[in-house]
């Protein structure tokens, strides 16, 4: 038995054996990976979306290198935070003001502090089979859990949080109704850690409205949506305006790093220190010159193109599936993030996403499909990411693997 415990220190990132060995990777580049007996996959995880330009992009890779080579903890203020800083809060409207941390459980956490503070009330809602983090406030109702069904007549509470139903514009309702306490809605663009369930027409903007109406604020959690559809955040791009919103991931292009974003009012709270900050690493010079130097090439990314090309793959891997094995596939999502299901049609509640996971299907799939190199994640709710070097001749590559793969379910 090995020194680190479970063989990887985040249990989520997990590959299961393969004829009795184990995948461990040796270097990534683009939209590839290769193991350490340097075969190289097609990679749709891509650090779980956090290289939206690739792995190991020239130019972030040249920011970080040069950044390290100055020093990466000078401990106090450098310019490097507040340029990244600008350069993120561009594209965030009136969320102008930017708080870096390490990671998007923290920035969660931050924002949930923030809005607690901004009205003076005790209760976070997340949605229910949402991912916010693993810190102890927003980690239950995950997806995969009983409180995720949310199938009591009570609604589940644990300690400074509680659950709403995703796409059940009654149980908003019903949350205030039942709570005067509730500080804050905490809510992604799109159900994505539950297989990308998309938000149905108006539902987002109802949420919004009936949080503002009771006096609560939204945070829309970004760290996985942020960046992925548009130059910006995503909320944004649906013509939404959050209160708060956190983001991470693509903002760094694989360097540890996320943020809070939040109107000058709420921000003030943390400068005037009535709200705690804190972090070593928060802000270093390392993350920070990753962040600058991949906001400098998002701003030139074809989002259209890439959703474009993303959703054509979708499309045909149903159709491989259709043709190959008489089996009906559907996706859920967007173009650049989506979710394969077992099921003729894509899941638009957590219940009915619950009902159509296929975990031996999935897992079948990920095995045949690391046979011939390309990987993809194991678990039902897992994503289909791919990043602007994901082009038209990898997206033919793997096709060709979804086309063999068929032919022997």
């Amino acid at each position: 038995m090995g020194h680190l415990v479970g063989g990887i220190s985040s249990a989520g990132r997990a590959l299961p054996m393969l004829d009795g060995l184990p995948f461990l990777s040796g270097r990534s580049f683009g939209a590839h990976i290769w193991d350490v007996e340097r075969k190289r996959y097609i990679d749709t995880a891509l650090g779980f979306g956090a290289t939206l330009i690739g792995h190991a992009h020239p130019a972030v890779v040249e920011a970080a290198t040069r950044a390290l080579a100055n020093g990466s903890m000078p401990a106090f203020a450098h310019a490097g935070e507040e340029e990244a800083a600008a350069r993120l809060s561009e594209t965030t409207g009136d969320l102008s003001r930017v708080i870096f941390t390490n990671t998007g459980s923290e920035a969660v956490h931050l924002a949930c502090r923030l809005a607690r503070a901004a009205t003076g009330r005790t209760l976070v809602a997340k949605v229910a089979a949402g991912f916010d983090g693993w810190y102890d406030d927003v980690a239950f109702g995950n997806a995969g859990s009983d409180d995720a069904l949310m199938l009591s007549n009570t609604r589940p509470l644990r300690g400074r949080t509680t659950l709403l139903r995703f796409n059940d514009r009654q149980d908003i309702d019903n949350l205030f109704a039942e709570n005067a306490d509730i500080a804050a809605v905490l809510i992604e663009p799109m159900l994505a850690n539950a297989g990308c369930i998309r938000p149905a027409p108006g539902y987002l903007e109802h949420v919004y409205e009936t949080a503002r109406r009771h006096g609560a604020l939204v945070i829309s959690d970004e760290v996985l949506m942020g960046f992925r559809v548009a130059f910006g955040l995503a909320s944004h791009a649906a013509g939404l305006r959050p209160d708060i919103a956190v983001v991470g991931k693509a903002i760094g292009s694989g360097l540890p790093v996320a943020a809070v974003l939040g109107t000058p009012d709420v921000m003030m709270l943390c400068e005037r220190g009535e709200v705690v900050r804190a972090g070593t690493y928060s802000g270093n010079p390392v993350a920070t010159a990753a962040v600058s130097a991949t906001m400098t090439i998002l701003k030139e990314v074809d989002y259209p193109g890439l959703l474009a090309r993303g959703d054509g793959l979708r499309s045909r891997i149903v159709h491989a599936f259709a043709e190959g094995a008489g089996v009906q596939l559907s996706t859920s999502g967007f173009g650049s993030v989506f979710t394969i299901w077992f099921h003729a049609e894509e899941p638009t509640t957590y219940a009915e996403a619950a009902a159509r996971a296929r975990a031996d299907c999935t897992l079948k799939l990920h095995l045949e499909a690391r046979r011939r190199a390309l990987l993809l994640m194991p678990q039902p709710y897992g994503r289909v990411y791919l990043s602007t070097t994901h082009d038209a001749s990898v997206l033919d590559d793997m096709v060709g693997i979804f086309d063999d793969v068929a032919r022997i379910f």
